[in-house]
């Protein structure tokens, strides 16, 4: 019995090890090389010791950990009018995860859509950090300069991240410090074999903690090993190899293909029909970050594999980023082009009401954001919806709209306040955001009512009382002194 258990929970681990799998080390066609042909067909699978003893010379020409902390730095410097640099966490070995946002009005927030890029979730996938330092060099030079970079520098709060995992890189392997995949790190909603926060990585923490600051629209992860843009789901309950569709997939489709559209040639794949695939359907991924970013984070992630080489000659670079360019800036700037946007308010005071919005006939929810009640919903754009806004305490309110084609659409909802059948105000616990307090007062006043009347009334005349003494000794001290009469 322990043979067999044994036997399949290997060849379980052997087929979800790599996501990016490792591909030959020449480069294919497919990412715009020499080669005629693709390194062959699916991902394969990486081999421990090609992991762990790469060439010798593999990371000449790309940055260090600390040549990337100062390249970060720097931009902050140069760039400082568009952006801010902060950081999430630390690695096991305590190098900062920094992380640069670029707005016109960074660190503020604004009833704008938020976008984020994470590169080098894999240690030996260093391809992402190098493109995201140049993303942002780019945007900042051509700011003010560029159409569809004002767009994103002005509607969107772009936060990119180079490198989730600084201690791999510097080993030269997959996992980070501790030899830990970090993209089977996160909470699996299949399996639940990780589902202790605390046993989890600090860099795996860390962006758990980020996405609970911060409400992000949409995202994607860079890796190496294969030309294509993988969408959830990345697996599916009976673990087979077969297409497991989340309920955005038609949105998930529509944004894995514009990125794939605009890259120079991944959607000429022949291994990936259009340069796009479900996780599930290429092979199962379980703890992946993808699909947690859509369920816990509600945020729509995209895996985007960017090179067919995992660790490309640094020479290669500068080819790799101009094929990868508009991809990156299309893909963030769909956060304004298209969807259904807006925020929800209260008709009777007016204020921002933080609530839930619904697409009917998709089994998904997004939260609007707390303070300025903004939401932003990721739809098909060409197809007709009924939107839905709601709030505790207020009454539900739906409307159709007509998403057009590189269009977005603005719905503001006004909710108006739920009244019971004695003419009173259901107000929402959750709209002053003070629920334990709400719930003591009630407690307070449904228990023995009377006595606490009776004290009120005493508490009330006794108080008439001192307030016409007060009044009576002020007229005393401020009547005026008599005349003297003078008698001749």
């Amino acid at each position: 019995m322990n043979l067999k258990f044994c036997i399949l929970f290997s060849f379980f681990v052997r087929n979800v090890i790599a996501r990016g799998g490792y591909r030959s080390t020449s480069l294919s066609s497919a990412a715009g090389f020499e080669n005629e042909s693709y390194a062959g067909s699916g991902r394969h699978l990486i081999e421990e010791n090609q992991s762990h003893h790469p060439r010798t010379d593999i990371a000449r020409g790309y940055m260090t950990n600390s040549e990337l902390e100062r390249a970060v730095k720097e931009f902050g410097r140069r760039c400082s009018h568009i952006s801010r640099i902060y950081s999430i966490g630390e690695s096991v070995r305590g190098f900062p995860l920094w992380v640069i946002e670029i707005s016109d009005k960074p660190g503020r927030e604004e009833p704008e859509p938020a976008f984020k890029f994470i590169g080098n979730v894999h240690g030996d996938e260093p391809v992402g950090r190098e493109l995201l330092l140049l993303l942002a060099n780019w945007i900042c030079d051509n700011y003010k300069r560029d159409p569809l970079v004002d767009l994103i520098v002005d509607k969107v709060h772009l936060h990119i991240l180079p490198s989730m995992n600084p201690d791999g890189f510097s080993f030269r392997r997959r996992g980070n410090a501790n030899n830990v995949d970090l993209n089977r790190d996160f909470p699996d909603q299949f399996f639940p074999w990780n589902n202790n926060e605390d046993a989890r990585q600090p860099e795996t923490k860390a962006i758990m903690s980020w996405l609970r600051e911060m409400r992000f629209t949409a995202s994607a992860s860079l890796h190496g090993g294969a030309l294509v843009a993988n969408y959830p789901w990345d697996a599916s309950l009976d673990k087979r190899k077969n297409y497991y569709a989340c309920p955005d997939d038609g949105t998930f489709r529509f944004l894995a293909s514009i990125y794939s559209k605009s890259h120079y040639n991944m959607s000429l794949s022949k291994e990936f029909e259009g340069g796009i695939t479900n996780g599930a359907a290429w092979y199962p991924v379980y703890g992946g970050m993808q699909d947690w970013n859509y369920i816990y984070g509600g945020c729509f992630e995209l895996t985007l594999e960017i090179s067919d080489n995992k660790w490309p000659n640094a020479k290669e670079l500068p080819t790799i980023w101009e094929y990868n360019k508009m991809s990156m800036l299309n893909l963030v700037a769909s956060l304004v082009k298209t969807g259904v946007h807006g925020r929800v308010f209260s008709s009777d005071s007016g204020r921002p009401l933080p609530g839930l919005i619904t697409i009917k006939g998709i089994n998904y929810t997004v939260k609007t954001s707390g303070t300025l009640a903004d939401y932003h919903r990721l739809l098909v754009p060409g197809e007709r919806y009924e939107v839905m806004a709601t709030v505790p305490g207020y009454k539900s309110k739906a409307t159709h709209i007509w998403l057009e084609k590189e269009e977005a659409t603005n719905v503001d909802f006004i909710l108006d306040p739920e009244v019971s059948s004695d003419g009173t105000l259901l107000r929402s616990i959750c709209d002053c955001g003070r629920k334990s307090r709400l719930l003591s007062i009630g407690y307070f006043w449904g228990t023995h009512f009377e006595v606490y009347l009776v004290l009120i009334v005493v508490l009330a005349f006794l108080c008439f009382l001192l307030t016409r003494r007060i009044k009576s000794n002020l007229l005393k001290q401020r009547s005026p002194p008599k005349r003297s009469v003078l008698t001749v």
